[in-house]
């Protein structure tokens, strides 16, 4: 089983392009309280953990908590994710918080880490693993890359409950219907639905979880690769519906911990954990050569800086140029499949030079970082090429607002070629993804369709939703 699809990671690649900055204000907040959080777990940990320079946190997203890593615990060493755009984004959290200290950002796979067999010190992880189908493939990679002595922080990791009839899958609050919303508070609603809260939504834009382990689970990977570990188990308490089958549990225990809730009700697990051998004295790590410790994503050879700042192999002459202060350090074969750069068979809004496949109906650009978008009238066209041959499939991305569904349901219609693709309804604001597959062509003319027809106050225009991305891509992928 492989633990990521390559649709799975061109889905997670578009969802953080404009999800990690996107709202400035409303993520910010959301970061400030993450690194609250996970430095009140790492300070609780700091005797385990020890020596963190250098650090690899992955997953990093737009790196908020590998610059906390790099200030409150004066640490150097890298923020790597899948997603390119979501690390550049967030060079700006340097400004925006005054930090002085910054991680070096790679673009890298999990499944493939640009590193060299035990070269890093402290491996963090903040709510990944479980977007891993294998979470033990990951696991043995990151074994890989640490030092004897090494440690690995995984943190607030889901464990699969129990006590669920698993009716159903249920949005995120701001998705939540007002019935949805109240069994919530008062600690109902998780015995209804099927995995965690929010899945849904990120499942419905092509982005895979597993939620199939429990804390005996997590227990038996941790003692399987490492020889000495701590726990931090969080089990929730919304309500009194959770609330008294917490305390319930931990009664029952016999050693009153919360393991039995936690296997009852869910929750997250963070864990450290330390790989086998005895740690180096001191660390040899100098920041002004990072690249000392990094490795080929294609042979594994060592790399060397060039006078451009750019990083090449020293044995197959991969290359990766600074971008925006990030290298990105994917193998070949998925760096040019997820970051294909200007194509004839993709619109995203977010580049600059999109305009060309535009035809009716669109409105101006609006948005920041990732997060651009274009309202629709009642219909608007784009036209894409085909670039390579095969099957194809359309995806389109958009969000439907709270105040379009105030006006009746959302009716999204597709035409390609003049023949229907499909169309779909929403009864909920958010985010959404259209796809269907695609008859044999050279080029396509795409028409959507959408309903209400709204307009807000003191804005004459016509307007439906917002429509970010429209692409052409291989069925089998």
């Amino acid at each position: 089983m492989e633990p990521q699809s390559l649709s799975v990671k061109r889905a997670e690649v578009e969802f953080h392009n404009f999800a990690s900055l996107g709202e400035p204000e409303r993520v910010l907040a959301a970061y400030a309280e993450e690194n609250r959080r996970r430095g009140g777990l790492i300070h609780k940990r700091l005797g385990f953990i020890g020596e963190m320079t250098p650090f690899l946190e992955i997953g990093a997203n737009a790196g908020h908590t590998s610059y906390l890593l790099a200030n409150e615990f004066g640490a150097q060493g890298f923020a790597l994710d899948l997603s390119a755009d979501a690390l550049r984004h967030g060079v700006a959290l340097k400004d925006i918080w005054g930090m002085q200290a910054e991680p070096v950002r790679v673009a890298g796979d999990a499944e493939h880490l640009p590193f060299r067999d035990g070269s890093i010190r402290f491996v963090l992880a903040c709510q990944m693993l479980h977007q891993f189908m294998d979470v033990e493939r990951i696991v043995v990679e990151v074994k890989r890359v640490l030092a004897p002595g090494g440690v690995l922080m995984f943190a607030e990791e889901p464990l699969k409950r129990l006590l669920s009839l698993r009716l159903y899958r249920c949005l995120y609050w701001e998705s939540m219907k007002s019935w949805e919303r109240k069994l919530f508070e008062w600690g109902l609603l998780g015995y209804l639905v099927r995995d965690v809260i929010g899945a849904q939504q990120e499942e419905s834009f092509g982005i895979r979880q597993n939620h199939s382990m429990g804390l005996k689970d997590w227990h038996r990977l941790v003692e399987k690769h490492f020889v000495e570990h701590e726990y931090d188990v969080f089990v929730p308490e919304r309500g009194w519906g959770e609330a008294v089958v917490k305390r319930l549990a931990v009664r029952l225990d016999p050693g009153r911990t919360v393991w039995r809730a936690a296997r009852l009700l869910g929750g997250t697990l963070t864990a450290v954990c330390r790989k086998e051998g005895p740690p180096p004295e001191s660390t040899s790590f100098e920041m002004e050569r990072f690249e000392a410790v990094l490795r080929c994503p294609d042979c594994a050879g060592g790399f060397r800086r060039t006078q451009d700042d750019a990083l090449e192999c020293l044995g197959c002459g991969y290359r990766a140029a600074n971008q925006g202060q990030v290298y990105n350090l994917l193998p070949s074969s998925e760096r040019q499949e997820l970051y294909p750069g200007e194509r004839d068979d993709i619109l995203d809004v977010s580049q600059p030079n999109h305009e060309r496949h535009l035809g009716e109906g669109w409105h101006g650009v609006e948005g920041v970082y990732g997060n651009k978008y274009r309202w629709i009238g009642q219909r608007a066209t784009v036209r894409l090429k085909r670039v390579e041959a095969g099957p194809l499939r359309l995806r389109v991305r958009g969000h439907a607002p709270e105040v379009a569904l105030a006006h009746g349901e959302v009716r999204i219609r597709v035409a390609v070629n003049g023949a229907p693709a499909g169309e779909m309804g929403l009864d909920r604001p958010g985010l959404f993804v259209f796809e269907a597959d695609l008859p044999e062509a050279a080029e396509y003319l795409v028409e959507i369709q959408a309903q209400p027809v709204w307009r807000a106050p003191g804005d004459g225009r016509e307007l439906t939703v917002t429509l970010s991305m429209i692409r052409l891509m291989r069925r089998s992928q």
